[in-house]
């Protein structure tokens, strides 16, 4: 498509929207994916049919697979998804064939302070509006199957309630039992709104059911939502919303979806979510956008269907996994790695000088305030001091056995000496290379090199694999991630992660993945703890269970399910023009 460049560098929203959009199945066809697997959303988005997957089953997996990570980010976030659809372009501009598959961004975020997450710059997915708002509506089915289950939940322990055994047998029905104080499924929306964290349900009479408390989460905390990125077919996803537990009865006994009889019900709902969404780049690549979990709850990574479509149709995929290698990418490759039967390649691990200046003790950094002076000015030694950061996140890369090129994504506030520190830090710390990117304002071509970069990389032929064995108990999986990832020195447990680690076990979940919840800006569990601490005591509160999707969360440090909006919130910039339709201030 036709995308002018000029200094400087407009909106995103503004490039968007001046880009000649091609139709879908224009792009679709030059990759050799037939307009026969496409259900079309207008000219300029489609989904692909599983069929694909079925009945071209004869072609090989052919693309290289690249994962895009970073370090520790700052709140403001590093441009993994920029890089992540600049990589793609750069692999366009010397000729190869690439498509980028990320997660779709929840609307929270996107009306709060963080913006939607199609890329910027001259590197972005279009349609970039479509993108960051509702799309397919996969999130609304996601939030629908999910909320349809608790609204079941509930009906249920009302009628138990009221109706014997023998009219339940009547009905063909058991009764279940459920303990109400034992209910661990709450509700979702796809907005941040912190007054829903905790709610009472029930109020006004028996009449509108058992009073108990619960509470909202973000939609893309859903486990509906993990277990949509997770899943490799629609017999797959039936059988794991199945496997979600929900709580316990009166005995103790665990209470899952085809207990209450949902479990059909919530798949049917998801039946055209399922399918990987299409758009493409600014430059004409095939990006796939499909499922959303979040990073610091879930495992942070796209669906394995796109990343298995667009491996046969490629020859690299590039896909991005949330906040640092210690987050995203272990998760990557702990979780969504074994159920794809696909191991990466190599990777990219983005850097900007603004993090690593936080991370030698450079000022707070808060979202919707102006930058320190240190981080718009050269400050060398600070750059020096946070590259202990960009050091660890390249050994766990190197731990997983992965060749790792470090993409400095560059800022207009650079100096050419900061970045020359972090390619020679970076090259002594064993990457293959290190690239100055500069896609966001040239495009493709901005990328180019980085392209190169991951190309050979990707050629040296590595055997990346899981950290730990799944065989190994709940504790040996957790302590492993803490001590070899996490740098901390041992593992303490709370009386309630103690207990749900023995109930886990006893159950059987013991064989299961772990995926940690803890915060995205440190290593650690504590955020104010920047570069890379080590020697530290990594304190595990709480233990949860995730059987559909098919790990367990233990639980560090403040972990919220449900943001707030904060005092000035996007969507005040945000409006229509009402005569052409066009969208201002969306980012």
């Amino acid at each position: 498509m036709s995308v002018a460049k000029r200094k400087p560098v407009p909106s995103d929203i503004d490039i968007a929207q001046e880009a000649a959009v091609k139709p879908i199945s224009e792009i679709a066809a030059r990759y050799g994916l037939e307009d026969k697997y496409l259900e079309h959303y207008g000219d300029e988005k489609a989904k692909v049919r599983l069929e694909f997957l079925t009945e071209r089953a004869d072609l090989p997996r052919r693309a290289k697979y690249i994962d895009v990570t970073a370090i520790t980010p700052t709140p403001l976030g590093e441009g993994k998804s920029t890089t992540t659809v600049g990589l793609a372009q750069g692999f366009g501009f010397i000729g190869k064939k690439a498509a980028c598959a990320i997660r779709q961004p929840s609307m929270g975020p996107t009306f709060g302070i963080k913006g939607g997450a199609a890329g910027g710059g001259y590197s972005q997915i279009v349609p970039m509006a479509d993108f960051n708002l509702h799309l397919t509506g996969d999130t609304h089915a996601v939030q629908a199957a999910h909320n349809l289950c608790s609204a079941a939940l509930d009906a249920r322990m009302y009628h138990e309630s009221r109706w014997s055994d023998a009219y339940f047998e009547k009905l063909g029905l058991r009764k279940l039992n459920i303990d109400p104080y034992e209910v661990w499924w709450r509700r979702v929306m796809d907005m941040n709104d912190r007054t829903l964290r905790k709610v009472m349900t029930g109020i006004g009479g028996l009449d509108n059911g058992p009073l108990r408390e619960t509470g909202f989460d973000i939609a893309v905390a859903s486990e509906v939502m993990a277990i949509l990125a997770l899943a490799t077919s629609l017999k797959d996803l039936r059988e794991r919303i199945g496997r979600i537990v929900l709580g316990a009865d009166k005995s103790g006994k665990q209470v899952t979806t085809e207990d209450l009889g949902v479990a059909g019900a919530m798949t049917i709902l998801l039946k055209d979510a399922i399918k990987p969404n299409l758009l493409q780049t600014l430059e004409e690549q095939l990006a796939f956008v499909h499922a959303g979990p979040f990073a610091n709850i879930a495992h942070g990574n796209s669906s394995i269907l796109a990343d298995l479509v667009a491996s046969k149709i490629s020859d690299y995929v590039i896909t991005e996994s949330g906040f640092g290698a210690d987050m995203g990418c272990e998760k990557f490759i702990d979780i969504k790695c074994r159920a794809s039967g696909m191991m990466p390649d190599a990777a990219v691990l983005v850097a900007t000088v603004r993090a690593l200046k936080m991370h030698g003790g450079g000022p707070k950094v808060v979202p919707g305030k102006p930058l320190a002076t240190a981080y718009t000015q050269e400050d060398r030694e600070l750059v020096k001091k946070g590259l202990v950061n960009l050091e660890a996140h390249l050994a766990v890369l190197k731990k997983f056995g992965l060749p790792a090129v470090v993409a400095i994504n560059a800022f207009p506030t650079d100096s050419p000496a900061e970045q020359d520190l972090i390619r020679e830090a970076a090259i002594k710390a064993g990457a293959v290379d290190a690239v100055v990117t500069k896609n966001w304002a040239d495009g493709g071509e901005g990328a180019a090199e980085l392209a190169r970069a991951v190309d050979k990389a990707a050629s040296l032929g590595c055997k990346a694999a899981p950290l730990y064995g799944l065989d190994l108990s709940i504790k040996a999986k957790i302590e492993k991630i803490a001590t070899e990832v996490y740098g901390a020195a041992s593992v303490t447990y709370s009386p309630a992660a103690e207990s749900g680690i023995e109930t886990y076990t006893k159950l059987g979940y013991d064989k299961l993945p772990i995926c940690m919840a803890k915060t995205q800006y440190s290593f650690s569990h504590d955020p104010a703890l920047k570069g890379a601490p080590k020697g530290y005591v990594f304190p595990v509160t709480d233990i949860r269970l995730a059987a559909g999707a098919g790990f367990v969360y233990p639980l560090s440090g403040d972990i919220n399910t449900m943001p707030g909006l904060p005092s000035k919130p996007g969507y005040l910039g945000m409006d229509i023009d009402t005569e052409t339709g066009m969208i201002t201030g969306l980012s």
